[in-house]
């Protein structure tokens, strides 16, 4: 485990609401300076949808009309390379290309950055093989073969997403986005719990940085809290309560050195109107109170804390909101940092 003590510093998501990468960046910037992370915007093209965005290079992938899916046929006759490439470790065969992530090929262009820190995102295996389906629309994550692949693509594409990043900075943090895991359980998904580590744990085996796991709805945490992630972030806005029914899982978490990432700023304009940076803390710290009285010290949250908002920001339609988003963001870990640090 990474180890490394954040102190209620702030970073993002990813998603933005903007279509221009450059203001999308700016933004970013202006208020994530110790750890920004590449601005994803969906709202730009159809190739920047989560799902979309790390398929290149998948065999058989098919990408137009709006459309993405796996021609079975096509797999099988490219399934056998893209092993050799695996195996082979050849991860810049699978780049993310500017047509895919124009957030991410500006980010990585910025001139003069030097954070503390930097952040990227890559679809998680579980939400990623779930959404993708094969020519029948069935789940790919259901096909005993193009399973074994997903994770595989992933780690490749988080390799090259990290050794990108790390030319701005030394610290990387790569987060697997899983909003699929607030299925689990249901009869929309039919994976069982030690399937869903081996696919996040093998997923995570490409990263060499601090790696997070990021769920905005409920989940059964404690699945997560069993892979080897660094981090944890949840909604913490929306659904405080489904971290605090983990305390005895979360505390060993927080032993080994891990963190959890606080969900805190809202992504939606009308709580975010009424919110202020002295309300959000009353929110956190009651957020934060029901592990306290498990026995983790209010200070070890705070160390051992990132702070995030509570999903992707694209459902914030201006560039005035997000901003706001991130400007509360900002503000609660400055007052945290100085009361309590």
């Amino acid at each position: 485990m990474a180890n490394i003590e954040f102190g209620c510093l702030p970073t993002a998501i990813g998603s933005m609401p903007q279509t221009d990468p450059k203001a999308a960046c700016e933004q970013v910037l202006h208020y994530l300076k110790d750890i920004p992370a590449w601005p994803q915007l969906p709202n730009r093209s159809y190739n920047e949808n989560m799902y979309v965005q790390y398929s290149e290079g998948f065999p058989g992938v098919v990408v137009g009309n709006e459309r993405i899916y796996v021609d079975l046929a096509q797999a099988n006759k490219e399934l056998e390379q893209f092993y050799t490439d695996f195996l082979a470790d050849d991860f810049n065969k699978y780049p993310i290309g500017a047509d895919y992530a124009a957030g991410l090929h500006t980010f990585l262009n910025w001139d003069n950055l030097s954070p503390w820190a930097v952040k990227g995102q890559v679809t998680g295996p579980v939400t990623w093989g779930m959404t993708i389906t094969d020519q029948n629309r069935k789940s790919i994550i259901y096909d005993d073969t193009l399973s074994e692949a997903v994770p595989k693509l992933l780690r490749m594409k988080a390799r090259w997403m990290e050794k990108a990043l790390s030319q701005i900075s030394k610290n990387t943090i790569i987060f697997l986005d899983e909003p699929y895991m607030a299925a689990f359980g249901s009869v929309g998904m039919m994976l069982s719990r030690e399937t869903v580590v081996s696919l996040l744990n093998e997923t995570f085996e490409g990263i060499s940085g601090v790696k997070g796991v990021h769920c905005c709805g409920n989940t059964d945490w404690a699945i997560i809290l069993e892979t080897t992630t660094d981090i944890v972030n949840f909604d913490t806005y929306n659904y405080a309560e489904s971290l605090a029914i983990y305390p005895k899982e979360v505390k060993r978490f927080l032993e080994k050195g891990g963190t959890i990432a606080w969900g805190i700023a809202p992504n939606e304009t009308e709580n975010l109107a009424k919110e202020t940076v002295a309300s959000l803390k009353d929110r956190l710290e009651e957020a934060m109170a029901p592990f306290t009285r498990e026995g983790i010290p209010f200070k070890q949250l705070i160390r051992q804390g990132l702070l995030t908002p509570s999903c992707t920001l694209t459902p914030l339609d201006t560039d005035e909101a997000a901003g706001r988003a991130l400007e509360l963001l900002a503000g609660l870990s400055a007052d945290i940092r100085k009361r309590y640090l």
